[in-house]
């Protein structure tokens, strides 16, 4: 068991599909995932879209380099062959206004580059309903 893993999240089989046309950056999170939820890495969407046809995701995280300018289409017809599915959106980090037009494209959520281990653990966790810890900063003076 790794560090930092609940037991009870790990056989909850949560599925989630990484659909990036970047293999480092889908290994990356499937490593970072893998030991609290089922993971698979796919390089193109038809591949995942014909995985889930049996096996339904419950979370999607779609690199944006695979989307090419074509966030909102790429999303709606995912939501057509998943409904209910979860899409977070993950890219490089960008100025305000960028983020701000990736948000409205229609997934649930943002990751951004570079990809951090708590913070991406945290962010699927509120994607796929799981309590999240509360992190407050505390400054003292």
């Amino acid at each position: 068991m790794q560090i930092g893993v609940e037991s009870g999240r790990a056989v909850e089989n949560k599925r989630i599909f990484v659909i990036d046309d970047d293999e480092v950056s889908g290994i990356a999170l499937q490593f970072m995932l893998a030991d609290e939820n089922e993971t698979h890495v796919f390089g193109e969407l038809d591949a995942a879209l014909d995985k889930a046809s049996a096996w339904p995701p419950q979370l999607i995280l779609l690199g944006h380099g695979l989307c090419r300018g074509g966030e909102a289409a790429l999303i709606a017809r995912i939501r057509a062959h998943l409904a209910g599915v979860k899409i977070v959106l993950v890219c490089d980090a960008g100025s305000a206004p960028e983020l701000a037009t990736l948000r409205g494209f229609g997934a649930d959520g943002l990751l951004t580059r570079p990809l951090e281990l708590a913070t991406v653990r945290r962010k699927v966790d509120a994607q796929l309903g799981r309590r999240t810890p509360l992190g407050i900063p505390l400054v003292v003076r």
